[in-house]
């Protein structure tokens, strides 16, 4: 019987130092383990700790591995499962490109206002949105506007707290 794949998002606090990203990064590859998505930035205010949230699948056996894992690597400071720790936000950042002409145009605005999308670009062949919200609802829109035309996508990466009093 096999076990049923979950989708975990990891909160990670690391020292901020070169190489760091490399060495979580290598953990993954190196087992084979796969990354949805992945975040880093500074999150103290001397810069010496940077917070990486990374966005994986698997078993919750391989989820533990990949939790016990990282907690053994020398620069970790702290290890926390947001999906099995309790309710967190999740954000994403997109820049959509939608290329289509006539009434497409229109129809690409229409789904952008329903969505809450800002036109960050416009010309005569063409409109960049910009879009914030969970990853399903970007996927939602995407889907959405390729419909519509040729579409490219940027997307930034999930980015994830905690809900309520507890930090990091």
């Amino acid at each position: 019987m096999s076990e049923t794949i979950e989708r975990h998002t990891i909160a990670v606090l690391v020292d901020n130092e070169p190489g760091v990203l490399a060495r979580v990064i290598g953990l993954f590859s190196g087992r084979g383990y796969n990354i949805e998505s992945l975040t880093v930035a500074p999150v103290s205010a001397d810069g010496a700790a940077s917070r990486i949230n990374v966005v994986t699948s698997g078993t919750p056996q391989i989820i533990e591995q990949i939790k016990a894992q990282l907690d053994r690597l020398v620069p970790v400071q702290t290890v926390h499962d947001l999906t099995m720790d309790g309710r967190h936000i999740e954000r994403e950042t997109a820049l959509i490109k939608v290329v289509g002409e006539g009434p497409d145009r229109h129809e690409a605005l229409r789904i952008a206002d329903i969505f809450r999308a800002r036109v960050s670009d416009t010309t005569i062949g063409s409109f960049v949105f910009a879009l914030t919200g969970s990853p399903e609802k970007l996927d939602s829109f995407i889907e959405l506007m390729r419909a519509l035309g040729s579409v490219e996508v940027a997307r930034s990466g999930v980015v994830a707290i905690a809900r309520g009093g507890a930090a990091l």
